[in-house]
């Protein structure tokens, strides 16, 4: 098995705060995370590995059945019935993974990638169009203002998967551990 999603996402959630995932399901926050995880593989250019090599799988089990590999994001509250009362609460398990194992490098890469669609999200969302009133004590921002401001934020996001994208491509590890150029490659000549 290669690498979990569980481990970008959490190199994901490091990198954001959002008030939206608390409101959201396990099971829904777990869909959320691995729909911004799979449309941002597109974005990464020149992977050394094949990205679109992905097994998608999630469960739901007791919470007393967890290991400490599970990755849960919370109770199932709306699904115990009458007759489950005194049994443990369930939880949704993510066990989605890629096909190879991934550096931290490309982690990271995959992490800010992600990133950058969870911004173009909130950029378009129709909340940050609508303007919202709350009484008189309430002292309102420029809807403007901060719609420039994330607008600002995306473009630093993109600017960083750009250089990190970059600096990935321009190097390799070698047998000893140690990063090298791979400039090497484009001064060989062939008659």
């Amino acid at each position: 098995m290669g690498t979990p999603f569980t481990d970008v996402y959490e190199c994901f959630l490091g990198k954001i705060t959002d008030d939206m995932y608390v409101e959201l399901t396990p099971q829904d926050t777990i869909r959320d995370l691995r729909h911004l995880l799979t449309t941002s593989v597109s974005g990464f250019e020149y992977p050394r590995k094949n990205l679109y090599d992905m097994t998608i799988e999630e469960e739901v089990k007791y919470e007393s059945e967890l290991t400490d590999d599970d990755f849960s994001l919370g109770t199932i509250w709306d699904d115990i019935g009458e007759d489950e009362e005194h049994k443990p609460p369930r939880v949704a398990v993510e066990h989605s993974y890629f096909g190879a194992d991934l550096t931290p490098e490309e982690i990271d890469i995959i992490a800010i990638l992600m990133m950058c669609a969870w911004l173009q999200r909130q950029i378009t969302s129709i909340e940050n169009i609508r303007m919202k009133y709350s009484g008189s004590d309430f002292k309102m921002t420029s809807q403007a203002n901060h719609l420039s401001k994330l607008v600002a934020l995306l473009g630093e996001c993109q600017r960083q998967s750009h250089h990190l994208q970059r600096l990935y491509k321009r190097r390799e590890l070698t047998n000893n551990n140690l990063y090298r150029s791979t400039w090497y490659k484009f001064n060989t000549y062939e008659d």
